[in-house]
C-alpha cells in the first residue's frame, strides 16, 4: 500500500517542472499537503535553490518528490490545464491512500494510524533528560511553534471520495497524539507506542491479544484495577487467569501450558516492590512463543526500559509520572514489533480508547520535565527510606533503591537477590517505597496525621501521595486472595524539599501510637 511521505520531502526537480513551464513569468501551481499554491517560474527557482541547499528558515513551500527522468510527468501526473496555463499538478496518490486503484482493496486495508518512526533502527542520539527538553513534535510545521499544536478536531478533510489523507478521525489518529506517541517510543526504544484514555484502557487492550480458552500468567502481587479486569472482565470472554510469584521464574515455568498466551507482571511490583528477572522472563518465554507484557509505571522510562531487557510490551499509566501533575488520565502501550503493533492498533481504533488531543498535549508538557522531577523524587525517596528503616514503628520496609535489612535470614537472602537484579535492570530506587507497622489502626492513624502528604489511590505526581492498599487501590482484591498485609503504607515521594517531607513523616509517626 502506498504510504504518505514525511512532512519535509524535497521540492519537484527543475527536470519535471521545466517539461510544463517555460518563460520566468509563467505561472507554477504546486501543491503542499493538499494546499494548492500557484508561483512565478522565478520564485519556484528560488524554492528550488533553497531546497538544494538544505534546511532553510525560509524555506515555506515543500512538495513532494518526483523521480526523474523519461515519462515521469505521467507517473507522477504532472500535466498542463487549469485556470493558469503552465500548471505543474502532483497527483495526490504520492502522498495519500489510493484505495480505488488497487485490486481487492477495502477500507479495512488501511493503517489505523500513521507509520511510526523505527526507533530500533533511529535512536536519538541524545541523553533522555535532553530529548525531553528539546523535542519538537512539529518540525515541518511552517510556523515553526515552540510548543507541539493541539489539532483539535474530530475529522480531517479527504482528498477525494475515494481516497483517504493520513488522518481521518481523531479515534484513528491525530498529529498531537503521534507527537506524543512517537516521543515515547522513542524514549522506550520501541518500534511503536500508543497513547490511551487511561492506564486501564491500555491494559484492557493488552488482555485483547488473548482469546477464549487461552491463558494469562499474572504476577500475585498487581495493582487491583488489572486484578478486576483479569478475573471480572476477562474471565467472561473465556479467558483463564492464574496468579504466580513471578519473581521464582520456576513457579512461573511450571504454570505455563500450551494454552498459555501471555504473561503480565510488574517490576517492582505494586505495592510490595517485589522484582522479576525481566531478562531471564522474556528469554524463557521467548522459546514458547509466549508475550511478555510488563507494567513500567514504577520506574517511568528513565529508570527502566523493557524493551530494551527483552520484554515484548510494556506498559505505562501515564497518569503517574508522564503526566506528573495529577491532572490527566493517561495510559500507554510500547510494542517491540510490526505484528503487536498492527494488533494493538486494530483494538485502539476499534473501541475508541485513544487518547484526546488536549489530553496529549498536557502529557507532553509533563514530560519536558520528567526527568528533572524522577531524579528529584528517587533522592527525596532514599532519604525517606534511610529514615524509615532506622524508624521503631517501621516493621518491614519495601523499596527497591535501600539495601534490606531484615532479621529472617532467608528472606533477607531472597531480598538482597532482588535489590541486586533490579540494580541490574534499572537505575535508581524509584519513589514509591512501602513499609508495615505491625498494626492496621496505627497505620491509619499515621496516614491521618500526615498534612504535607496527599492521601490517593496514584502516585508518581510531583507533590507526595500516601495510602493503605488494602482500603484504596487493592480494595477490589478480596481479602482472601490478597497478597498484602492489612498495615501496608505506601508512599509515593514528590519534588518537596526533603527535610519537609522527613518532618511531616516524624510529626505523624509521634502521634501514630495508640493511648
Amino acid at each position: 500500500m502506498q504510504q504518505p511521505p514525511p512532512l519535509h520531502t524535497p521540492l519537484p526537480p527543475p527536470a519535471a517542472a521545466a517539461a510544463v513551464v517555460g518563460s520566468p513569468d509563467d505561472k507554477v501551481t504546486v501543491y503542499h499537503h493538499f494546499n494548492r499554491q500557484v508561483l512565478t517560474r522565478e520564485s519556484y527557482d528560488n524554492l528550488l535553490a533553497l531546497d538544494a541547499a538544505g534546511p532553510h528558515p525560509e524555506r515555506a513551500l515543500v512538495t513532494p518528490s518526483l523521480p526523474e527522468g523519461e515519462g515521469c510527468e505521467e507517473q507522477c501526473g504532472i500535466g498542463t490545464g487549469g485556470e493558469e496555463d503552465g500548471v505543474v499538478e502532483i497527483d495526490y496518490a504520492v502522498i495519500k491512500y489510493p484505495m480505488a486503484t488497487k485490486a481487492g482493496a477495502s477500507y479495512d486495508d488501511l493503517p489505523t494510524y500513521p507509520p511510526r518512526p523505527h526507533f530500533q533502527k533511529k535512536h536519538l542520539h541524545m541523553q533522555l533528560s535532553t530529548q525531553l527538553v528539546v523535542y519538537d513534535g512539529c518540525p515541518k510545521d511552517p510556523y515553526h511553534p515552540a510548543s507541539m499544536p493541539i489539532y483539535q478536531t474530530s475529522t480531517f478533510v479527504q482528498p477525494s471520495a475515494t481516497e483517504f489523507g493520513p488522518y481521518d478521525y481523531t479515534r484513528s489518529g491525530n498529529p498531537t497524539r503521534t507527537a506524543l506517541e512517537t516521543l515515547i517510543a522513542g524514549l522506550e526504544n520501541a518500534h511503536s507506542a500508543f497513547a490511551f484514555s487511561s492506564g486501564m484502557a491500555a491494559l484492557s487492550t493488552i488482555t485483547r491479544l488473548v482469546q477464549a480458552g487461552e491463558e494469562v500468567i499474572a504476577g500475585d502481587d498487581l495493582y487491583g484495577g488489572m486484578y478486576r479486569l483479569l478475573t471480572k472482565v476477562s474471565a467472561r470472554c473465556g479467558v483463564i487467569t492464574k496468579f504466580v510469584d513471578t519473581t521464582n521464574l520456576e513457579a512461573v515455568k511450571g504454570a505455563l501450558t500450551s494454552k498459555t498466551r501471555l504473561v503480565h507482571v510488574e517490576s517492582p511490583s505494586n505495592p510490595l516492590m517485589r522484582i522479576t528477572d525481566l531478562r531471564a522472563l522474556a528469554t524463557m518465554l521467548r522459546e514458547r512463543n509466549i508475550i511478555l507484557s510488563v507494567d513500567c509505571t514504577m520506574m517511568s522510562p528513565i529508570c527502566q526500559r523493557g524493551l530494551d531487557l527483552g520484554v515484548d510490551i510494556v506498559v505505562h499509566s501515564g497518569t503517574k509520572f508522564l503526566s506528573g501533575h495529577s491532572d490527566t488520565m493517561m495510559g500507554v502501550v510500547c510494542v517491540r514489533s510490526e505484528p503487536l503493533a498492527k494488533e494493538i492498533a486494530f483494538y485502539q481504533n476499534a473501541e475508541g480508547s485513544g487518547l484526546a488531543p488536549f489530553d496529549c498535549w498536557l502529557v507532553l508538557r509533563g514530560m519536558k520535565t520528567l526527568s528533572l522531577r524522577v531524579e528529584r523524587q528517587t533522592a527525596n525517596a532514599y532519604k525517606v527510606a534511610q529514615y524509615l528503616s532506622t524508624h521503631k514503628l517501621v516493621k518491614q520496609l519495601n523499596y527497591p533503591g535501600l539495601p534490606p535489612n531484615n532479621p529472617d535470614p532467608a528472606l533477607q537472602e531472597q531480598l538482597q537477590k532482588e535489590f541486586e537484579l533490579h540494580h541490574r535492570q534499572a537505575t535508581g530506587g524509584g519513589s514509591v517505597l512501602s513499609f508495615t507497622t505491625g498494626s492496621q489502626a496505627i497505620s491509619k492513624k499515621f496516614v491521618d496525621s500526615l498534612r504535607l502528604f496527599k492521601v490517593t489511590v496514584s502516585f508518581g505526581s510531583c507533590n507526595s501521595l500516601v495510602e493503605l492498599p488494602c482500603l484504596l487501590s487493592h480494595a477490589s482484591i478480596p481479602k482472601d486472595r490478597r497478597t498484602l498485609p492489612e498495615d501496608l503504607v505506601r508512599m509515593s515521594i514528590g519534588i518537596e524539599d526533603a527535610q519537609d517531607i522527613i518532618a511531616d513523616i516524624e510529626r505523624a509517626f509521634a502521634k501514630a501510637p495508640l493511648d
